[in-house]
This record gives C-alpha cells, sequence and structure tokens, in this order.
C-alpha cells in the first residue's frame, strides 16, 4: 500500500466551503492518496485580530507539507488587513503563478472556440514588491522591483513547463521600451534562457499590443510569461475570453511550495446556497496532482470534467438553455464528475500534463560585474509657486562642489533644467542630479556631505539614488538630451 502524500487545506470562506466540499469528494472517489491536514485562514481569523489573514500555527502545517490547497477567501474592508495570497506568496517564496485559460466550446460560450493559452506570471518582484511611500502632498510612488535571477527563473520555469506539456512556442511580454532597466531585465533574461530552447519557437511583445492581440486572436499564443503586474491583468483577461474566470485553475510554485486554487473571489452573495461552480478549484486539484508526480490521476479527473461538460451538465453561471441538458448546483456536478471517472472526452481535447513532475529551477546569482558610484539623483519636496525650475537650480548650484555638481532637473521625469519648457506642468517632486567630476567614482561620504550642503540651503530632500555603472555600463536611465 502507497503511503499518502500530506497537503492542507483550507475551506475559505463565502463559497469556499462549498467548492472545496465537491472537490474533496471527486479526490477521494479518484482515489487520489492525499492526507489531509486542514487549516482555518480568512475572514474569520482576519477578525480575530490576525492581519495577514492566516494564524501562526497554520504555517506549521504548511511547512510540514508543502502543498496548500486553498478555497477563496474575504478579506474585510478597512486598512491594516494584508493580502493572504500575497502574504503567502512570498513567504514561502512562489514564484511562479500559472494560468491555463482553455475555451470549452460549444458547451461554454465564447469568440474564440479552440482556445488554449498558459499563462507564467512572475509572482513576487515588480510593483507587487508593495514599497510605496508618500514624498510629498502631491506625489506617491511605487517602486518596480525587477531582478536578474526573478526573471531568468520565471522564464526558464515557462520554458521548462512547455516542453513537459508539449507546447510549441513561449512569448515574453513587457513594456520595454518604456522602462528599459526594469522590464528590459526580464526581456534580457528572456532572451538568455530562450536561446537554451532551440526547440521551442520564442517571441517577444509589448504589452499594450499583446493584450489587444490577445483579445482579438488569441490563436497567436501558446504559453506566455510576464512580469507581476501585466500577469495578473493579462491573465485575467485571458480566462474571460475563454467563456467564464469561474472555470479558471490557479497553481502558484516555488522551489519548496507549492498553493493551489481557483482564480474567483469568495462570493459571498451566493455563498450556502450550492449555487457555486466548483470547477476551478476542481481544475486547480488537478494541477496539484500533476505537480506531486500523479499526472495519470490528474488527467482521469480533468477527462471526467470535461466529459461532465460535453454532456451539458452544467451549473447556473455557465448554463446556456440551447446547449446545457441539466442545471445542478455545486455538489451535483461533482456528483456527476465523479460518474464520469474513466471516461473520456469526444469532442474537447484531452488534458496534457506531462509525465512526472517539474524539474527544479536553480539559478546562480552573479555577483561578478564591476559596480561604481559615479552620481546621486537627490528628489526634493519643494513648492513650485516658491519659483521656477531655474530658481531651484540656482540654490542647487549653491550647494555643488567640484566633488558633486548639479547637472539635471527633472519634474515627473521631464527636463525643466537646463532649457526646459515654461509649459511643463510641476509638481512639488523634483529630481535633481548631481555627478562627479568628469563622472568619476564617488564615495558614500560624498553623498552624505553633499546633503548637507542642500539641507543648508533650506530644502527638503526626501529620497535619494546613487548612479552607478556597471562592468563600465551604466544602471540607470538617462534624462533628456544626457
Amino acid at each position: 500500500m502507497s503511503k499518502k502524500i500530506p497537503i492542507t487545506v483550507a475551506y475559505g470562506d463565502g463559497i469556499g466551503p462549498e467548492i472545496m466540499k465537491a472537490t474533496m469528494k471527486v479526490l477521494e472517489a479518484a482515489g487520489a492518496e492525499l492526507d489531509y491536514d486542514v487549516i482555518e485562514v480568512g475572514e474569520q481569523v482576519y477578525t480575530s485580530g490576525h492581519s495577514s489573514g492566516i494564524r501562526p500555527e497554520a504555517w506549521d502545517s504548511l511547512r510540514r507539507t508543502r502543498i496548500f490547497l486553498k478555497s477563496p477567501i474575504t478579506t474585510p474592508q478597512g486598512g491594516g488587513m494584508k493580502s493572504l495570497n500575497v502574504t503567502i506568496r512570498k513567504t514561502l517564496g512562489l514564484y511562479s503563478n500559472i494560468r491555463p485559460n482553455v475555451s470549452y466550446h460549444p458547451f461554454v460560450k465564447t469568440n474564440f472556440p479552440s482556445m488554449d493559452v498558459l499563462v507564467v506570471r512572475e509572482n513576487e518582484e515588480d510593483t507587487y514588491a508593495g514599497i510605496e511611500h508618500q514624498q510629498t502632498q502631491d506625489v506617491t510612488q511605487c517602486l518596480k522591483l525587477i531582478s536578474t535571477t526573478g526573471s531568468e527563473k520565471i522564464a526558464r520555469y515557462a520554458f521548462e513547463l512547455a516542453k513537459q506539456r508539449g507546447r510549441k512556442k513561449v512569448t515574453c511580454v513587457t513594456k520595454d521600451n518604456i522602462m528599459k532597466l526594469t522590464d528590459g531585465t526580464f526581456h534580457k533574461m528572456f532572451d538568455k534562457v530562450a536561446a537554451e530552447y532551440p526547440e521551442i519557437e520564442n517571441n517577444h511583445m509589448i504589452v499594450d499590443i499583446g493584450m489587444a492581440k490577445l483579445a482579438s486572436n488569441p490563436y497567436m499564443f501558446d504559453v506566455v510569461v510576464l512580469p507581476n503586474l501585466y500577469g495578473d491583468v493579462l491573465s485575467d483577461v485571458a480566462a474571460e475570453i475563454t467563456g467564464s474566470v469561474g472555470l479558471a485553475p490557479s497553481a502558484n510554485i516555488g522551489d519548496d511550495f507549492a498553493m493551489f486554487e481557483a482564480i474567483h473571489g469568495s462570493a459571498p452573495d451566493i455563498a450556502g446556497q450550492d449555487l457555486a461552480n466548483p470547477s476551478g478549484l476542481i481544475l486547480a486539484a488537478c494541477n496539484m496532482l500533476a505537480h506531486l508526480g500523479m499526472g495519470d490521476k490528474a488527467e482521469e479527473i480533468h477527462n471526467a470534467w470535461l466529459v461532465t461538460i460535453e454532456e451539458g451538465i452544467h451549473t447556473g453561471d455557465i448554463f446556456q438553455a440551447e446547449k446545457s441538458t441539466l442545471k445542478v448546483g455545486t455538489q451535483d456536478f461533482a456528483t456527476h464528475v465523479i460518474e464520469n471517472l474513466g471516461k473520456k472526452p469526444h469532442s474537447l481535447p484531452k488534458p496534457n500534463y506531462g509525465k512526472g513532475a517539474m524539474p527544479k529551477i536553480v539559478i546562480e546569482r552573479d555577483r561578478s560585474k564591476t559596480k561604481e558610484m559615479i552620481g546621486v539623483d537627490v528628489f526634493l519636496d519643494w513648492n513650485a509657486s516658491e519659483g521656477t525650475a531655474d530658481d531651484l537650480a540656482a540654490i542647487l548650484k549653491k550647494a555643488s562642489n567640484d566633488t558633486l555638481g548639479i547637472t539635471l532637473v527633472t519634474n515627473r521625469g521631464v527636463k525643466v533644467w537646463p532649457e526646459g519648457f515654461p509649459e511643463t506642468y510641476c509638481t512639488d517632486h523634483w529630481r535633481c542630479r548631481f555627478y562627479g567630476s568628469e563622472k568619476k567614482p564617488i564615495k558614500h561620504q560624498d553623498i552624505i556631505d553633499l546633503l548637507g550642503r542642500v539641507s543648508a540651503q533650506g530644502l527638503d530632500f526626501i529620497k535619494t539614488e546613487h548612479l552607478c555603472t556597471f562592468d563600465g555600463k551604466i544602471g540607470f536611465s538617462l534624462g533628456q538630451g544626457e
């Protein structure tokens, strides 16, 4: 008798308990060799005083099982409550978010009958680092963090997943025509990895046209890999194009942990009424089984689900009077899936989860480059009503010396000195660029001394960013005219 694999299960809030009950029934009927450790997360945990929505002891279960099957939860409205999903993804290092987007025409209404797009979203970095500040009365900022290791890791995962599941093409989506350093890093690492998989076609698209093409012709895409924010948006758009977000599963994969869930919310308005569609969570459980190396079992359940859809046995959210044969509730839908175990669909494409578990992606950090600091951007809170950009530059010249001198002033990224345009609207947020003499290396003490001189001029500095080169190449964006 094989040993059961332990997993952590959370029934969640709203419709969560209903769809988890249905999913568990299917897993047990299919003979999945799993041992369940149930924890409580979500609304009741939030309201009991845990701002992250999870109790400390629940982490012990996750550390033991390393696999989490989670129903949707409700995050209470109001400040101070952190997203449980973001907390879990970051705490457990779940760097990869996998969202299959498949059409089930003609049983689920869609304009694209044969759509099958696998979205691979980087899950930890980008603006989702959640580092924000209000810097002046008028301006707030959000830091966008993209690392070479994180980018290479998600790109390699996308190609390995394509290879495992017999996919033919991987598309990278960024906005590196504007964000040349952050998105540029993501694109650069994608190209590096793509060269190692010559058997898989690859291409790159700018996110705006990429999103438009997805909406108009999703057949252009097979596997899509992209940074966190774009991935969040594009994956929901892709799911809706297939016909229903309610059918879409989500997998969050890390080196040592994984979390599986439906992408939809807790829908409290229909909770307890046996109306919810459990399909997203059932298919998420299939992805979980494949991750655990039980691809055959995943395909058996998925095939039974497809047969049920083909038979026209549908929950109310996808029921069509002209196509469906029977409208069922949450639990009855699961019962019909169970009855179809062992069967295969006639017209809908059969799933392919590949054989065995995905290989662990290991990336070595490269710290071999020579880093030199050649200047600093000093950000000021300065009211434009106090004078013009020329007036500000005149004050900054008094803070300059032979070591660090003012060379550029911008406002919201637009050059306003030297030779700015009077029509440019200025807020109270100014970037003031200082370079060392002939852009030679400077020391940290030089910046500290500069800030002292800036403060002595009565200016309110709010932030600094060092201007560095790496192996002689600049590691910062140039201002206009530089």
